[in-house]
Parts: structure tokens; sequence; C-alpha cells
């Protein structure tokens, strides 16, 4: 029986999860059903992390064992080909039969992002959320430093969350701003013509906030909730310090709100190389 692990990129809009559920369409379930019509045979999926309702990936790491024999070129186009237009397996591969997915993960990499401008942008309704008033991004990213390292992040997690432990390890904690800015000049076209200024379209910099974070692995809305918290202080609603203050307390309620689930991104998933060796 071989074992396979996958790499997924989704746009999350129309799903309810990465996990199945009674109800609704799940990119798991899509993933399982497409492989019981290609293995002949029922198929349980693990993931690496079960994205919420709405939450997108560019990464997400699943794996699974077959009956049949196959290649992973073979499994990758068949399986691609049972899938709608806002799901692909980007990468298949034969692993150790040991190796699983949610379990040998060694670090996450989740990507959140804002439209900062007072426009929205059509390309990015889906992908972002749309905050038209400035925000300290200065101010944010001094307190996305400081949730660095191994804490309890209790005061992060969903109210409903019934994890062992909430300590995890975040090796990565920053705010990014980026955004096309627009040339002096002229803008060039695909072509490579220049396009003067008075008839280029281009947004603002510094319109696209991201809040990029690394750890070993996160709680329920943990990276929204932090997100949800970042944006507080980058509208001066609260101190830079006031996130150490929550980070403390371990109570979700001393936190900001939850960000929405349409900007979060799960980037990639990362593994030992032992884990992902092929038996021979």
């Amino acid at each position: 029986m071989p074992t396979f692990k996958v790499t997924l990129a989704y746009d999350g809009t129309d799903f309810v999860g990465w996990q199945r559920q009674a109800s609704g369409t799940s990119v798991q379930g899509l993933l399982e059903h497409a492989l019981l019509e290609l293995d002949g045979h029922d198929v349980t999926v693990y993931g690496a992390g079960r994205t919420d309702a709405g939450v997108h990936a560019l990464g997400q790491v699943a794996s699974f064992a077959l009956t049949r024999p196959i290649g992973a070129a073979e499994l990758l186009r068949a399986v691609n080909a049972r899938f709608p237009d806002s799901v692909r397996v980007v990468s298949a591969e034969e692993v150790s039969a040991s190796f699983h997915a949610r379990f040998g993960a060694t670090r996450k990499v989740y990507r959140y992002r804002i439209w900062n401008a007072e426009l929205s942008s059509p390309f990015e309704r889906a992908f972002s959320w749309h905050l038209p008033a400035p925000l300290d991004t200065d101010a944010m990213q001094e307190a996305a430093m400081a949730l660095q390292g191994r804490h309890d992040f209790a005061a992060f997690q969903a109210s409903d969350s019934t994890t062992r432990t909430s300590v995890r390890e975040v090796f990565l904690s920053a705010v990014l701003v980026n955004g096309r800015h627009c040339g002096a000049d002229v803008d060039l076209r695909a072509d490579g013509e220049g396009v003067p200024p008075a008839v280029s379209r281009c947004w603002p910099r510094g319109a696209l906030i991201e809040y990029e974070v690394t750890g070993d692995g996160f709680l329920r809305h943990m990276v929204r909730n932090i997100v949800g918290s970042l944006v507080e202080i980058g509208r001066g609603r609260r101190p830079v310090e006031w996130i150490t203050t929550v980070l403390a307390g371990r109570d979700r309620t001393l936190a900001g709100p939850t960000a929405p689930p349409h900007g979060l991104v799960l980037v990639s998933v990362e593994y030992g190389a032992r884990s992902l060796a092929a038996d021979r």
C-alpha cells in the first residue's frame, strides 16, 4: 500500500473548511471522494491543519495510503481531474508508511492579509480584510515581535477550545508592508510599452499589510485572534505593551476581536527529512 504526501492549494471561500462536516463541502471530503473513485476503496485522508471555513491555503499538506499501485505523477493528474477549479494538488510524492501529515509537522507558516486603503480592491476582497482607516504598522510590528518565543497562547485561542495544552513556540511574528507603487514617470503594460501616468491605474504604496507567523503549531483561531489584537494596536485603541499583558493574562476575553477568515492563508508546512523518506 503506497503512502503519499500531497500539497494542496485552495480558495477556501466556498468551503466549510478543510475538515469534513456533516453538511457542506470540505476540502478533505473532496479529496477523499476523488481517491475513492481512483482507488475503489474508502480512503482516510489526514491533513496537517484544520483550516476554518473561508480560510485559504497555498501549502496545505495531506497524507493517505492507497491499495492500488500508482505513481505520484499519475496520482496528481488523476486527482486534479476530479477537483473543481478552486482546489489543486500542486505536488505529490510517495513517502514512508509511518508519515503522518499532522503529527509529523515540525513548523507551519500562516499569513494574514489586510487591505489598508480607503478603496477596497475587487481583486483582493476575497483574500484580505479591508480596513480603510490608516494603521500604525510600526506599532503593530513592535507588538508582533513580543509574541516570538515559547509562550502560553491561551488568550488567543478560540473560547471553546479543548486542547490539552495551549503552549506553543512562535519562531517568527512579523508585520510586513508591501503594495504596488506607482512609478514617478510611467507604468509598463505587459507588452512593454509605456503608459502615461495620467491613465495608469495602481493602488497606493503600503495598501497591503501582511502578518506572517511561523510556529511549531497553532491553536484554533490563534492567528486570527492575534491579528484582531494587532489591529486594535494599529488603530491606536491600545498601546503596544497591551499585547504582553494579554499574553500573560491567558484569558481570551482580554484579547482583541477575531479577524475575519478570508484574510488568512496557510502558506506552508515543514517536516523533518526522516519522516519524508520513502521505505526501501
